[in-house]
This record gives structure tokens, sequence and C-alpha cells, in this order.
């Protein structure tokens, strides 16, 4: 017999994958994203580039895709990068201990994207010249497998006002969600990017924008402020930068027709931290 924990998890688990269900239904009655764009006078002339993208053959996608999950590999992916031609597994043990770097470079190895060179390694296709590329795909997919939602990215618009480049674009129910993507840590942010981004919100007009941190460290000391002085120079009575909760934060215009912005970093799961502002915004939309 089942405890009552056991069949609360059950339920939990049904009611996420109806919800995907519906969400699935939902996206297949509303219009593509590139015709939601083309509405806006939006025109793709570009996207989901492949120059650095650094990801294997089809069959190793789905591990790779769990690997890119954990904080320590993607930071040891931005290392081999970093290191390139070659490395040695010394140059790549800042963030995780030997054992999990060993794993790791056996790991890239059997899938086929990394080669030993002597005494040290090299990526099979290269030179990679950031790990952003791959970033971009892996929050796209992020998108499509845990929030069953329609997503692209690296996309590049035409566009009479601001256009330019969009990291990702996504649709969730029925709203167009831009997202930025940023692998670099917030002391290589700076004040231009968040205007950028500011401008690219306000030309697009998205029901919700997400300033995304590949980061585990405090968005309050630099990143917050930022958008803080951002907003002071756009509105004569700026918005708040409110903290949600731990590293998330929201902004949120008095008028409701003003896209919900959010600012959050990889602390816990990036997948979690999606989910809670998605969660946030589709409340405050109902």
């Amino acid at each position: 017999m089942e405890t009552p924990k056991k069949e609360k998890d059950k339920e939990i688990a049904a009611l996420k994958a109806e919800i995907k269900k519906l969400r699935k239904a939902l996206d297949e009655l509303t219009p593509s994203l590139e015709i939601m764009l083309k509405r806006r006078g939006f025109r793709i002339y570009r996207k989901e580039p492949s120059d650095d993208l650094l990801i294997p053959s089809e069959e190793f996608i789905g591990g790779y895709y769990e690997m890119l999950t954990k904080y320590s590999f993607r930071l040891f992916l931005r290392d081999i990068i970093k290191h390139q031609p070659l490395f040695t597994p010394a140059q790549v043990t800042r963030y995780a201990t030997k054992e999990v770097t060993e794993h790791y470079i056996e790991y890239l190895m059997g899938i086929d994207l990394l080669e030993r060179r002597g005494g040290s390694y090299a990526l099979k296709k290269g030179p990679i010249k950031s790990f952003g590329e791959t970033l971009e795909w892996f929050a796209a997919e992020l998108f499509k497998r845990e929030f069953s939602a329609e997503a692209i990215w690296g996309i590049k618009m035409k566009r009479p006002l601001v256009g330019g480049d969009y990291d990702l674009i996504a649709k969730i129910d029925g709203s167009i969600l831009y997202m930025e993507v940023k692998s670099s840590p917030p002391k290589q942010i700076y004040q231009t990017e968040i205007t950028e981004f500011f401008n690219r919100v306000y030309d697009l007009m998205p029901g919700i924008a997400i300033f995304f941190v590949d980061t585990e460290l405090r968005m309050k000391d630099k990143m917050a402020p930022m958008f803080g002085d951002e907003l002071g120079r756009r509105f004569p009575d700026p918005p708040e930068v409110k903290r949600m909760e731990k590293e998330l934060f929201e902004i949120q215009a008095a008028e409701r027709s003003t896209p919900v912005v959010f600012i959050i970093n990889a602390k816990d799961s990036i997948a979690a931290n999606i989910g809670k502002v998605l969660a946030r915004y589709l409340k405050e939309k109902s």
C-alpha cells in the first residue's frame, strides 16, 4: 500500500504532465513564433547559427543536455574554450575536483567532442570563440523540454528601429517571451548591455522578458543597481527592482501593457528559476 506522500507525488506528477499537454495544445492552436513576430513587423533573417556551437551528434544530445544542467560542467566547458587549442586537466580543474574533471574529460571523449594529443586534450571542433552559442542552444532546449514551449535562439532580425540580436525567443501560453542569455559573470557585464536589452524589450514588446546571467554569484551587488540606473534614465517615476526571492528580481511597471522584466541567475537550477518567474508572470497576467 502506497503512503500518502507517494500518492501525493503521483498526483503532482500527473498534474504536471497534464499541464504540459495543455500548453502544447494551446501552442498548436496559436500562430508560430515566426508568424507572431512577422505580425509585429519583425522579420527573421538568421537564427540558430552553428559556427561556435559545441554539441555532439544527435544520439548523444539527451545526455549532453542533462550534463549541461550542471553548473560545474558549464564552467568546465568555458575553461576548455578559454585554453584552446590545447589544455591539460590541471588547467580546467578550477571549479570541480580532480575526479569530477577527469569524469568530464572522459565523457566528452566518449561523445566524440574531445581528443587526446600527447599529454594534453583538444576539442575536435574548433576553434570555438565562446560558450555563448552553446548556452543559448541549451536555454532553448530547456524551454522545449521542461516547459513544452516553442523556442528559437541566436536570432537576427531586421527592424527599422532597433532590430539586432535576440538571444532567445519563446512562446509561452500564446505570449512572446524574450530572454537575454549572458555567459559572462556580472563583473564583465556593462551598463551599455542593460541599455541595449531594454531597447530590444521596448521595441519587441514581449509579454515577459528575462535577463539571465549564468552565474551563482549574487545579483543584488551589481546587476540590480545597473537595472535601477537604467530605469531611472528611462522613466520620470521609475518602477522598482523588487527582489522576488534569493537572487531573482522583478520589474513591473504600473501600466499593464508594459512587459514584465525579470533578472535571474543560475543558483539552485536554471529550470527552477525560469519556472518561478513564469509562474509569477502567469499569475499576474490572469
